[in-house]
């Protein structure tokens, strides 16, 4: 049984890619959240973005970890940006559960040029502590090994304190 947890929510698969990733590098146990809105195709894109915009949250489906999510060392939470913020299947999750995680790291995973580094405080605002790591990912970039290679060190730091 994994200490590490990878937890994430991926609308076109950009991110269940890299948490597979990521997962697969540190042996970590990985679980995928969902809700029961439909978010496919262009409708649910625009969905996805006015969700995110008006912090809109809707009850998460129900999911299962190996442990109770305070008892991970580590538990890495990964999501789309939309709209310059988490989703809003994250944002759910964090309230519900934030409080339990005093060891995160994050993986956000856009479409634009920008980092959107600010997800990161987003997200914070939730959990019991800041996070330890993070890394903001754009599926093709020429830069998306090497950040996510840096990432995966840092994590290994973290784990290795």
């Amino acid at each position: 049984m994994s200490d590490v947890l990878c937890l994430y929510y991926s609308r076109s698969g950009k991110t269940k890619k890299a948490m597979l990733e990521v997962a697969e590098a540190l042996d970590a146990e990985l679980v995928e959240i969902h809700d029961a809105v439909e978010r496919g195709g262009f409708k649910g894109w625009l969905r996805c973005g006015m969700d995110a915009m008006k912090k809109t949250t809707q009850p998460l489906s129900h999911f299962e970890t190996e442990k109770r999510l305070q008892d991970y060392r580590l538990v890495i939470l990964g999501t789309p940006v939309w709209a310059g913020r988490c989703s809003s299947v994250m944002r759910t999750f964090l309230k519900a559960h934030g409080q339990k995680l005093e060891n995160v790291a994050y993986v956000v995973t856009r479409s634009s040029d920008g980092k959107n580094e600010e997800v990161y405080d987003q997200m914070d605002l939730y959990t019991a502590q800041p996070h330890g790591a993070a890394v903001s990912l754009r599926s093709g970039s020429v830069g998306y090994t090497f950040w996510q290679e840096e990432f995966l060190r840092q994590v290994r730091e973290l784990l290795a304190r």
